[in-house]
């Protein structure tokens, strides 16, 4: 057998021990016979073996080609290997700028946490003003953050930078925006000309919720919603069970303020009062708190009326005259567009919330996309039915957002001493209604002036919103998407945020330098074989 023949292939092995000794000196990081051993055997061995190939390996064609300078042959093998790495280097490039360039994305984590909702990306892809995200965090930050400032810089067609800095390392430029330096805090600033929105992350992930909030809330015009009070309506303050303090967190998320009114004292409704919001009037209001709130609507105002339930009681207990006037329906101001709140209490027997059949859950919705669309189930505790009237003026338009999922087995309940049973003589039969929007349309009067239509929603349930129930199935969703379409918000609030969870597999020094060698060997091994081919084919000619 020809020993030149195997030449190449103890010249691979021999490089090959030169490189596993100097990946176990540099794993190890201290000296080591073995290690030693073998880069110093390997090493020797190669030039050695390499020498003999070169000297008395090769063919006589090879030597040839390499004596002769301007060989054709040797000319047009270079010029091929230039055109393939250049060809593999344009074509890394191009893929690497598509990657970067291109909308497709394809997200295989299990919340398709890499990837924006859609609400997300017709938003920001409307920004004109520049605006910028500061993120502070101590060391290394995580690659979801690093990924999801990317995407916002990439569907904002760069409105939005980013930057991400170390306020320990950076600690002079981190006191420009006026924190005190913590090691514990992590924060993104947001920030549009003179707005500043905080948003801190440090005890959970960033996500993408409170994020696209904050922008929208630095990169629009406020709101301002007002609480009627002085009737025992459900109060924005209570933290209670029956308050909507939560709900009012919910708006103040959203770039919406909350304030109280009372209108028995201030005798009008304020000019920067985007939504009157009457949660839940357990006595009735004035006659001059009714004509300021009826002026309001008529001059374009808009409102969200929470009726609450009509009350009950048992046969050997009947209702006195005080009993009957509480809950008022306001229907000396809802007849006025059309509507009339009912003295009954809607039923469900197949979908309702435990053993209450006078808590209706349903899916039902009306064909209204900003108020009701990609929403699960809600449930309201003892609604009433509305009914339209059919005189009312011809520019109003009304349309159902809630009714009762079942119709033979829900119904709009007459009797009020708790004697559930179906009368087709006084009882209305489902789906029950029991919650409307109205609109009237209205033109400027001046033609420099902007029309100001009246929006008004009435549902027949406060409860739905309380600090207890907020958080139930979609009930927030559709509390803020009511509060955004009588405001004229044409951003979609967030719920039911993607939760990011970040799997870290901690390394040890030697692990991470264990996994470096793997990575960088690995390519290694093919040029080694790569290299005994080479050989072999060059020994033969």
């Amino acid at each position: 057998m020809n020993y030149r023949c195997l030449l190449p292939l103890f010249c691979g092995l021999a490089l090959f021990s030169l490189i596993i000794g100097l990946s176990l000196l540099y794993i190890e990081q201290q000296f080591s016979y073995l290690a030693s051993i073998l880069s110093a055997f390997g090493g020797i061995a190669f030039l050695v073996l390499l020498s003999l190939i070169i000297t008395h390996g090769f063919g006589q064609a090879t030597r040839t080609e390499w004596v002769t300078p301007f060989n054709f042959k040797r000319w047009k093998k270079l010029a091929l290997i230039f055109c393939i790495v250049s060809f593999s280097m344009v074509f890394i490039g191009v893929s690497h700028y598509l990657a970067s360039h291109s909308n497709v994305r394809w997200d295989v984590t299990q919340d398709k946490q890499h990837t924006l909702s859609n609400n997300t990306i017709e938003y920001v892809s409307t920004l004109t003003n520049e605006l910028q995200l500061t993120a502070f965090y101590v060391g290394m930050p995580p690659k979801y953050l690093l990924d999801l400032f990317k995407e916002y810089e990439r569907v904002s067609a760069g409105v939005i930078k980013t930057e991400i800095i170390d306020p320990i390392e950076q600690i002079a430029y981190a006191a420009k925006f006026g924190n005190a330096i913590n090691a514990d805090e992590r924060k993104v600033i947001v920030q549009s000309g003179d707005n500043r929105k905080d948003v801190d992350f440090s005890l959970s992930a960033l996500s993408e919720d409170k994020l696209t909030n904050a922008i929208a809330s630095v990169s629009r015009v406020p709101r301002t919603v007002y609480f009627l009070t002085g009737h025992g309506e459900y109060s924005s303050s209570n933290q209670e069970y029956a308050g909507l303090s939560k709900f009012k967190q919910l708006l103040a998320d959203n770039n919406i303020t909350s304030k109280t009114l009372m209108l028995g004292i201030t005798q009008s409704i304020p000019e920067n009062c985007d939504v009157l919001i009457i949660a839940g009037p357990k006595n009735a209001l004035t006659s001059n708190e009714e004509t300021l709130i009826s002026d309001y609507l008529t001059k374009g105002g808009d409102a969200l009326f929470l009726i609450e339930h009509t009350l009950v009681t048992t046969p050997d207990k009947p209702l006195s005259k005080d009993n009957l006037k509480k809950n008022p329906s306001l229907n000396t101001i809802l007849n006025q567009w059309g509507l009339d709140v009912q003295s009954d209490i809607v039923v469900d027997l197949t979908n309702h919330v435990g053993d209450d059949i006078g808590s209706p859950a349903t899916k039902n919705y009306g064909h209204h996309k900003a108020l009701t669309e990609g929403l699960d189930y809600t449930f309201y505790v003892r609604p009433r039915s509305l009914r339209v009237l059919p005189q009312r003026r011809a520019s109003i338009k009304h349309a159902v957002i809630v009714s009762t999922a079942s119709t033979e087995n829900s119904w709009a309940e007459t009797n009020r001493a708790l004697d559930i049973q179906f009368d087709p003589n006084t009882d209305t039969i489902g789906p029950v209604p029991f919650a409307y929007v109205v609109i009237e349309e209205k033109s400027a009067v001046l033609p420099s002036q902007k029309s100001s239509d009246t929006r008004l929603i009435v549902f027949t349930d406060a409860d739905f919103l309380s600090n207890v129930y907020v958080n139930q199935y979609s009930n927030a969703r559709m509390g803020l998407n009511l509060i955004n379409w009588l405001a004229e918000i044409d951003y979609k609030t967030f719920f039911s945020a993607k939760e990011i969870k970040i799997e870290r597999l901690n390394l040890t020094s030697k692990q991470t330098r264990q996994v470096i060698v793997i990575l960088i060997l690995l390519p290694f091994l093919l040029v080694i074989v790569g290299l005994v081919v080479w050989l072999r084919i060059k020994i033969n000619r």
